[in-house]
């Protein structure tokens, strides 16, 4: 039995499909929830055929044309780092970053109470103190926004322990933080999603002979998740305080949480020892925060079954691997000064492979799971139709970037699923600042 032969049958009898997700059943399910999730508050759902996805209205649609002649204080509160600075629009509206500082994420290692939670936040932005009346606050968790552009925490991520802030008005705790601490009042908090802010710059920045239908923002990093552009009636937010929706408005999925998935008993193990047990299931499966910890479990495992010569297997006994190591093991398998490197230096040529084997599964998991989500979002657009005008995808992330071989099986996935098998067409891009300089657009323009 060959070591491929060897994986297979031990991914298969823990539950891990070695022969891949069905992208297109994936499409399928997660179009489905997309649905139910416009129709449906999160608070409606009592059943498991319930949406999972929270299908977040944004109450805005890109600008014709990007600022011109302003300034914006940027924040971008991401899965690990805390970054602020400012934005400045020229007058023919092209962007300069300056004042750029990064700190840890407020709540990643300590629990924080809510007045805790945005005084850390405030604490951090002296350096661009009363620089602008506006400020366009990037919070990649899970928030309603509100029609006046503030948002509302509904639940944390990427293992965030701020409880107290769940139900909180984010750019209302800020502005009283930034009050205490001597700001002028600002005029304006933005607050929007990583995926709405690439999706923002993406729009704002098509130029040089390209034309794009539509557009969608997708992040693969610390955390994952998709926005998209809805083209329909929204049905949850028709009626009452529905007066002055746009005909067209950036939908932000939560992609995250979908959890119509086979989970192998590696993800089931892992996902025991999180903040949140049972949820953001998809989010679990292939973001950066994640994978590392669901392949040591596989790997542990195998070394216990016997998969691994006697000496690798006690290596793994107490090893943790990160996503860091799995790429330095993948990019260069035979380097021994790595984590990876070291535990195999003094096992066998099968040894090495068995584990190069495990960590691509997975890798290629994370891929048909990202291309799941592209090409949900653009079929959900309703565009794309001509291929000299398809919808642009901006995807961003270490994880979607950096891993590897992620991005290209991603891109081989989607074009398969989208231009081969529906006629659907997209250009899967990535530009650079572009969660800051979609920031600085929301925070600027009254979208």
């Amino acid at each position: 039995m060959s070591i491929q032969q060897k994986v297979a049958a031990f991914l298969g009898y823990y539950g891990f499909d070695a022969g891949g997700i069905s992208v297109n059943g994936l499409i399928d399910s997660l179009l489905y929830d997309m649905e139910k999730g416009l129709s449906e508050d999160a608070p409606a759902r009592r059943n498991s055929m319930s949406a999972a996805l929270d299908m977040i209205p944004t109450w805005a649609a890109p600008p014709s044309s990007p600022p011109k002649n302003t300034s914006v204080i940027v924040i971008d509160a991401g899965g690990t780092n805390f970054r602020a600075c400012l934005v400045s629009f020229d007058g023919e509206g092209r962007p300069e970053i300056s004042a750029l500082q990064k700190f840890p994420m407020p709540a990643t290692d300590t629990e924080l109470s809510r007045k805790d939670f945005f005084e850390a936040m405030a604490a951090k932005l002296s350096h661009v103190k009363n620089k602008s009346a506006r400020i366009g606050f990037c919070f990649s968790y899970a928030m309603k926004i509100t029609p006046d552009g503030d948002g509302e925490v509904t639940a944390f991520s990427k293992e965030i322990k701020a409880p107290e802030v769940i139900g909180a008005r984010v750019g209302e705790g800020l502005a009283e933080a930034l009050s205490a601490q001597g700001w002028k009042k600002p005029e304006r908090i933005a607050l929007l999603n990583d995926t709405a802010a690439a999706l923002l710059a993406g729009a704002a920045t098509a130029s040089g002979g390209k034309s794009y239908d539509s557009f969608v923002g997708l992040i693969l990093g610390t955390g994952l998740n998709s926005a998209y552009i809805e083209s329909e009636p929204i049905p949850k937010i028709q009626g009452g305080a529905a007066s002055g929706i746009p005909v067209n408005q950036i939908v932000v999925c939560e992609s995250g949480k979908f959890d119509k998935l086979p989970r192998s008993f590696f993800d089931r193990e892992v996902d025991k020892h999180t903040t949140a047990p049972g949820t953001y299931i998809l989010e679990k499966m292939c973001s950066g925060g994640y994978i590392g910890r669901v392949a040591t479990c596989a790997l542990k495992r195998a070394a216990t079954d016997g998969l691994f010569s006697e000496k690798t297997a006690a290596s793994f006994t107490n090893a943790e691997i990160t996503l860091k190591d799995m790429d330095q093991f993948l990019y260069f398998p035979k380097r021994t000064d790595t984590v990876l490197g070291k535990i195999l230096a003094n096992g066998t040529g099968e040894d090495a492979e068995t584990v190069y084997t495990i960590l691509d599964a997975f890798v290629d998991r994370a891929a048909r799971l990202a291309a799941g989500l592209i090409c949900a979002a653009v079929i959900k657009s309703g565009r794309g139709k001509n291929p000299a005008s398809p919808v642009c995808v901006v995807c961003e992330g270490t994880t979607f970037e950096k891993t590897h071989n992620l991005k290209p099986r991603v891109l081989a996935y989607v074009n398969e699923a989208l231009a081969r098998e529906r006629r659907v067409y997209c250009d899967i891009i990535g530009l650079e600042n572009a969660i800051t300089l979609g920031a600085a657009i929301a925070g600027a323009t009254d979208l």
